[in-house]
């Protein structure tokens, strides 16, 4: 999965507060469509209120959770970006309007237009939600995670889709299987189910910071 919008996302400073925020948050997810648009040629149509009901739903979630920040950062980002992912499914804020018809191909991409053609409101959720971890990560840690070869296959994506179509939580799952990590299908939008927070957990420290929150 190519990442045209990180860099200009990695440019933004404090990038994980300012996220936190409604206004930064429409405008980075309209960038990111606007990217999506020009690198492929697929048109979005964006409701406003959707998309402000999805940022709404996804503070006050991430909200009851945050404590699990001071366990595992890094995980932590990775967790509330699934639940950003989950709630962008559940409310469907883009539209494809036009462009499927004429993507735009070249050498490299032909993999990636079978999924924007199969799924493109799901390739602009998820594109922008893989975007946001890259470049928080990058400014927080110096590096970004890998992205594993299945979020370049479209037998993938079909199961990505009819999943959550069925249950929005499973993106929060299909996002850590997209970075390599090994996904949580039983509890997936819980911090304290992730196998990163129970590696941490079974320490006395993180154990007694959690305790303390």
């Amino acid at each position: 999965m190519d990442l045209p919008f990180r860099d200009e996302l990695a440019l933004m400073p404090d990038l994980r507060h300012r996220l936190r925020q409604l206004r930064w948050f429409r405008a980075t997810f309209r960038g990111s469509a606007k990217v999506v648009s020009d690198t492929f040629g697929v048109r979005f149509e964006i409701d406003e209120a959707k998309l402000t009901r999805a940022f709404l739903d996804w503070v006050e979630i991430m909200e009851a959770q945050k404590r699990f920040a001071a366990i595992d950062r890094a995980d932590f980002i990775v967790f509330a970006a699934g639940l950003v992912l989950r709630e962008l499914i559940k409310q469907a804020p883009a539209r494809e309007i036009s462009g499927l018809t004429q993507l735009i191909e070249t050498e490299t991409n032909a993999g990636t237009l079978e999924i924007v053609r199969f799924w493109p409101e799901g390739y602009l959720y998820t594109n922008y939600c893989v975007s946001v971890i890259s470049a928080i990560h990058e400014q927080e840690f110096g590096t970004a995670p890998g992205i594993d070869k299945c979020a370049d296959d479209l037998r993938t994506w079909w199961s990505y889709r009819e999943n959550v179509t069925e249950m929005p939580a499973y993106a929060v799952a299909f996002l850590d299987r997209f970075l390599g990590a090994e996904p949580n299908w039983i509890t997936p939008d819980r911090a304290q189910s992730r196998q990163a927070m129970q590696r941490a957990l079974g320490s006395t420290r993180a154990s007694d910071a959690l305790r303390q929150l």
